[in-house]
């Protein structure tokens, strides 16, 4: 089993989206890279924390590759806009890559690269050591419970 962290605007759309996927096993929402290792949605949309929304996917490398889930990140978003995804703005709606270790770090480089060539150098998609993930508790139950 392996994990993913991605920052793709708000959580909820990308979380329905990648659990669908045959070979994600689980998902859940947080925020990422910010500046302390709790937080709540109430502080994040301050724009204080420097957290991003993101959805969290444990994945079973036999089934789908880290790759093919960093290429599925870049067609359900737009990575050429700047802190917002569609409706919502701010800094919580980045597009970031969260990697956990050096082989992950590589791999979104290179995938990053290639969209990058494609979309004319328009990406501002960062690609960030895992830092400060805090899930999102209070909506994820909630969220469960309607399901």
């Amino acid at each position: 089993m392996e994990i993913a962290v991605l920052a793709l605007g708000c959580f909820w759309g990308p979380e329905i989206k990648f659990s669908k996927i045959e070979g994600i096993i689980k998902t859940e929402v947080g925020y990422c890279g910010g500046n302390s290792t709790t937080t709540t949605y109430k502080e994040v949309c301050t724009g204080s924390t420097n957290h991003a929304e993101v959805v969290k996917l444990d994945f079973d490398e036999k089934i789908i590759t880290y790759e093919k889930i960093l290429k599925i990140f870049f067609q359900i978003h737009d990575p050429t806009t700047l802190n917002s995804q569609g409706p919502d703005f701010g800094t919580q709606y980045r597009s970031e890559i969260f990697y956990l270790n050096n082989i992950q770090k590589i791999t979104a480089e290179k995938v990053l690269k290639d969209v990058n060539e494609r979309l004319s150098n328009k990406v501002v998609t960062k690609i960030t050591l895992l830092n400060n993930y805090c899930p999102a508790e209070e909506y994820h139950q909630k969220y469960l419970e309607k399901r």
